[in-house]
């Protein structure tokens, strides 16, 4: 038994099988061919089911994941910087705020950053379930996806509508200085998306990479630390990034330009991580559930990479 997998013996006859399908078989890598509808995983209770059956799960989890992520991203960027939420602000005996170098302790961050860490919690599951390949290539889609949104604004900006506008062309702003909604929001989105990019591709590809080195690294056990360490880090990557880029090059961030500027960018990586952190420790419980009643239900090997137990009695059972 290896990776959970029966190993058939050399020279062994495989029935149905020719020559030319089980090199070819042999070529596929083992994170596309685990998951193959060809193969299960005997869980002690659970029948075993046709292939038609066995692809649809697999494949219909695959795209709820995968909807989620992209969801979610697309959110994002559309919400990104457009508001910001006040969590806590650290006040005195007398409910004034406490300043730090002439920064008042104030805790905010950006509505888009809410949706944020379910993005992380798909490509872990993803990544545990069909391996780094897949994940990476909904990682990829998702950078695709920022290009779409980016594209929709731009031609919609472009197109004739019915704002008013002036003598010169240019768009009418209302008695508190701001344009109609529409370019609100894509200014805002494209300010978001500006500094979202970079940083989501490189957290994202990190988040992939730590966690097949942290499953490396402990042969599959403490799904835990892989789940925790990968987004941890990732989102340290990503909120360091996010910040930075945005005030730098997208000038989005609502800074005090009266005060020092160090202690608020710092502040506003402070308070997105410990926010992003909460996120990663809360999600623990449902990624160690989730993994293992998923397992069981797509028939892929236990997430902790101990041997097959044997086959029991063909009753569908648990989650069948």
């Amino acid at each position: 038994m290896l990776g959970g997998w029966p190993i058939v013996p050399s020279g062994a006859a495989i029935p149905g099988r020719t020559a030319a399908a089980i090199v070819t078989a042999m070529a596929i890598p083992d994170d596309v061919s685990a998951t193959l509808p060809s193969r299960q995983h005997a869980y002690q209770g659970l029948k075993s089911l046709d292939e038609a059956t066995l692809y649809r799960r697999r494949e219909g989890v695959f795209l709820v994941l995968a909807g989620l992520f992209l969801a979610s991203l697309a959110m994002l960027n559309i919400l990104g910087i457009s508001r910001f939420i006040e969590l806590y602000t650290v006040t005195n005996d007398l409910g004034e705020p406490v300043k730090a170098f002439g920064v008042n302790l104030t805790f905010a961050v950006a509505v888009g950053v809410l949706p944020y860490p379910i993005t992380f919690l798909c490509t872990d599951f993803i990544s545990e379930l069909y391996g780094r390949r897949r994940a990476n290539a909904v990682v990829w889609m998702g950078l695709v996806v920022n290009f779409w949104v980016i594209a929709v604004l731009w031609v919609g900006g472009l197109l004739p509508g019915f704002e008013t506008v002036d003598e010169q062309g240019r768009l009418v702003r209302d008695a508190a200085d701001r344009l109609p909604v529409f370019f609100e929001i894509r200014n805002l989105a494209f300010a978001a998306v500006l500094a979202s990019m970079i940083a989501y591709l490189v957290a994202q590809l990190v988040d992939v990479h730590v966690f097949h080195f942290w499953k490396r690294l402990t042969n599959g056990k403490h799904l835990w630390l892989r789940n925790n360490g990968s987004t941890l880090v990732s989102q340290l990557v990503d909120t360091v990034a996010v910040i930075l880029i945005t005030y730098f090059i997208a000038n989005g961030l609502p800074v005090d330009k009266d005060n020092p500027i160090v202690p608020q960018l710092l502040l506003f990586i402070g308070t997105g991580y410990v926010f992003k952190l909460a996120a990663a420790l809360l999600d623990t419980v449902p990624f160690y559930i989730g993994s293992r009643w998923l397992a069981r239900y797509l028939r892929l090997p236990p997430a902790h990479g101990l041997p097959s137990p044997s086959p029991g009695a063909a009753v569908e059972a648990g989650v069948g």
